[in-house]
């Protein structure tokens, strides 16, 4: 009688020969996957532009993975059941092989069949004391946490790289000031911002172009941090932190900024959102999103679907679609797109360098309380996020809106 770990192997093996099937032979990525206790099987192109190696350590990663996704992913590799040495190779590689896949299931999600399925389950959507749990669970994790990866802004998000030697804290810089341009911020501006983080854009353009800025966080941890930083730069008269939900906010302002905040309201809310936005402005109003986008045909499955990132890292998150949102603005008002540019290369570099600071701070994340287990999953969240930014799978954009009595103080000279 054949030994059950033998039996295992053999079934893990059948499982990995099986996916080799339906892989994208074309997609030029090379994935081989090595143990334990058999031969190698590679899927995928023989010589791909694109090649990665996993390291199976244990055969209960195979199953975890076909029948969880990106969640099983990335439990089983927090368990220590796989690695590899370029994780984000790895997980590029899979992104490239699994495309039809993925594309067949966006097809459902449109069918006609599919839309029923999704409006049947879409409810109310989470109210705003549960928005303020699901910040919580991940933003109040520790500000110390976030402090080992983020430069000395403490900028979470999508940085501007303006050259390729530029300093994370340079990049992050230059993102707000790009945004302040595209505005056309001056002194006499008072800004609303929905979405502190750590108050470094809110600090930044206080401090440079002069303006008023109130700004807004459901985070505690946030919220204190950033009071606290206004406080010891004597920026009170210019900087106002507050906790209110964006439900909540009122009063007119001259223009709104919000970077990579939409993605933790719920879209059975966008419309809610947007109608706010446009109800805060003046009527020369504008506004600036920063958003991580999908694409559009991908949109009506996600939206539905528990991946890695949503289940495990940002609950309840759901990151849109640029069609989404400007269906939204064009229900809910009077705001008009004005302006769109796509960032999304620069969001691969961004993570690139919170992997690496992250990696050569794992002694101090264990300092601060957070086991293995929680570090393999934060490392694996780090490069799970710059694969999918390297091979466009996801996005990030900044648009600014505007009201219909905005008019732009630049020119465009006639040709």
């Amino acid at each position: 009688m054949a030994e059950p770990g033998a039996i295992a192997d053999a079934a893990s093996q059948l499982a990995l020969r099986t996916v080799a099937r339906w892989a994208d032979g074309t997609s030029g990525a090379s994935l081989t996957v090595e143990g334990p206790g058999s031969r190698s099987v590679r899927l995928g192109a023989e010589q791909g532009s694109l090649q990665a190696t996993i390291r199976l350590r244990d055969r209960r990663a195979v199953a975890a993975v076909l029948a969880g996704g990106s969640a099983g992913l990335a439990e089983s590799y927090a368990s220590g059941w796989w690695d590899s040495k370029d994780t984000t190779a790895a997980v590029r590689a899979l992104l490239r092989l699994s495309t039809p896949l993925r594309s067949g299931l966006d097809r459902v999600g449109r069918s006609r069949p599919g839309r029923v399925v999704a409006a049947v389950r879409a409810g109310r959507g989470p109210s705003a004391a549960a928005d303020r749990d699901r910040i919580a669970a991940h933003y109040d994790l520790s500000n110390d946490l976030f402090a080992l990866m983020l430069d000395p802004t403490m900028t979470y998000s999508c940085a501007v790289f303006e050259h390729p030697d530029a300093t994370l804290e340079a990049a992050q810089l230059a993102k707000v000031d790009r945004l302040a341009a595209k505005l056309e911020l001056t002194s006499s501006d008072h800004v609303i911002e929905i979405g502190t983080g750590w108050g470094g854009l809110a600090i930044r353009l206080a401090q440079t172009v002069g303006c008023r800025v109130t700004t807004t966080t459901i985070s505690e941890a946030q919220r204190s941090y950033a009071q606290d930083r206004v406080r010891r730069l004597a920026l009170e008269k210019q900087v106002t932190v507050i906790g209110d939900h964006y439900r909540e906010l009122r009063g007119t302002f001259d223009a709104l900024v919000s970077v990579e905040m939409i993605e933790a309201v719920d879209w059975r809310h966008h419309d809610e959102f947007f109608s706010c936005c446009a109800r805060l402005l003046a009527p020369s109003g504008r506004m600036a999103l920063q958003a991580i986008t999908m694409a559009d045909q991908s949109f009506d499955r996600a939206k539905q679907h528990q991946d890695f990132i949503r289940r495990t890292i940002f609950p309840g998150g759901c990151i849109p679609s640029m069609a989404s949102m400007t269906a939204s603005v064009a229900r809910t008002g009077n705001l008009r797109l004005v302006d769109v540019e796509d960032i999304g290369l620069h969001y691969a570099e961004t993570l690139r360098r919170w992997q690496e600071r992250f990696g050569a701070q794992e002694a101090a994340a264990a300092a601060l309380g957070f086991d293995e287990r929680f570090r393999r999953l934060w490392h694996l969240y780090l490069a799970y996020c710059q694969a999918a930014f390297l091979e466009r799978h996801i996005s990030d954009v900044q648009m600014v809106l505007a009201r219909p009595g905005w008019a732009p103080r630049r020119r465009v000279r006639p040709c």
